[in-house]
């Protein structure tokens, strides 16, 4: 293992401590918690949008607490989830009169503990929180199946720049949760790797992939994909990736579609607009129109190599919540 840390048990804390000390006019910690982050700017009477789940995903999720978008997260170890009185903590500090909104992806112990901070919110606070869970993993089903054993993977990021968009604008709370579950169902992500990553407490590679392989479907902690084989060429890949998604999304002839390129961790951004351009090729000849397009790291897994592509058809409410500003710390958007 070589990572530029301290005593692995440190990491987490350190690196959200380097966090708030970088960012101090945007993050605040409450309930003398590190794991526990709000927006240092709140805006009165607004519904709060509160995120959670384990860390090793930077920018995912802490990354997207700030103006335009979310207001809190819960931040978990790597790989694990947040608990119950830290989603709690934050969600007391980011309620402002209007409810909370929890947005995160499907994992079980994400679902578990908050949906306890959700009871115990009304119970001890009388805030009303709702919730809607990020299920856009095509590889964790076969096209046409339901979402139940989807996993939440980057195309969160639409689903919280549509809330954000939404909550910015003083929607009610239902208002929020129908565009969060609106973007949500429209979403369809498939990531590939090439390499493992390595969790700091464990010290070596959680899987293997060999030199000359890789995995499409694999989730960004290393779940189990759809196939194991020899690496493919780049555009071979993509014509694989989006053969599968397509199917599986709602995308259809004619349909405008936002469109997610996303690194992994360890992708240089000149392979990931090399992607883009097989992406936009095969749309273009499958009569899909791009509408917007976004290509970085919105939803790493530590320094795993490797990529996701996400697709969300569009209507006009859509677009108007992607097209408008987003402030925070590692995501900022001009209003189109």
């Amino acid at each position: 293992m070589k990572k530029f840390i301290n005593q692995a048990e440190d990491f987490i804390p350190e690196m959200l401590d380097g966090i708030y000390l970088a960012h101090p006019d945007r993050f605040r910690f409450v309930n003398d918690d590190l794991h526990c982050l709000a927006t240092a700017r709140p805006v009165p009477g607004k519904v709060g949008i509160v995120t959670g789940g384990g860390s090793g995903h930077l920018p995912l999720f802490l990354g997207y607490v700030g103006e335009g978008m979310l207001d809190g997260c819960a931040i978990g170890d790597v790989f694990q989830s947040p608990s119950p009185e830290q989603i709690l903590a934050v969600t007391q500090a980011v309620d402002s009169g209007a409810g909370v909104l929890y947005l995160y992806g499907n994992y079980n112990g994400d679902i578990f503990n908050f949906d306890m901070a959700a009871e115990m919110a009304d119970m001890e606070s009388d805030i009303r929180t709702c919730t809607v869970v990020a299920a856009d993993d095509s590889a964790g089903a076969a096209p046409g199946d339901g979402v139940t054993t989807r996993r939440g993977v980057a195309g969160i990021f639409f689903v919280y720049k549509c809330a954000g968009a939404s909550a910015a604008r003083m929607d009610d709370l239902e208002t929020v949760q129908r565009i969060a579950r609106k973007a949500g169902d429209r979403v369809r992500t498939l990531g590939v790797a090439l390499s493992p990553c390595i969790v700091p407490r464990i010290g070596k590679p959680g899987f293997h992939i060999g030199d000359n392989e890789m995995e499409i479907g694999m989730g960004i902690h290393g779940e189990s994909g759809i196939r194991r084989g020899p690496q493919l060429s780049a555009e071979q890949i993509a014509e694989e990736m989006m053969s599968w998604l397509l199917a599986d999304s709602p995308c259809q002839q004619g349909d405008d579609v936002a469109v997610l390129i996303n690194g992994l961790g360890a992708t240089p951004l000149e392979e990931l607009y090399l992607m883009y351009r097989h992406v936009h090729q095969i749309l273009a000849e499958s009569g899909i129109r791009v509408f917007r397009v976004w290509v970085g790291e919105f939803a790493t897994a530590m320094e795993m190599t490797g990529m996701s592509i996400s697709l969300m058809p569009v209507d006009s409410e859509l677009k108007a919540l992607l097209n408008a500003g987003a402030d925070t710390p590692m995501f900022r958007q001009f209003p189109a």
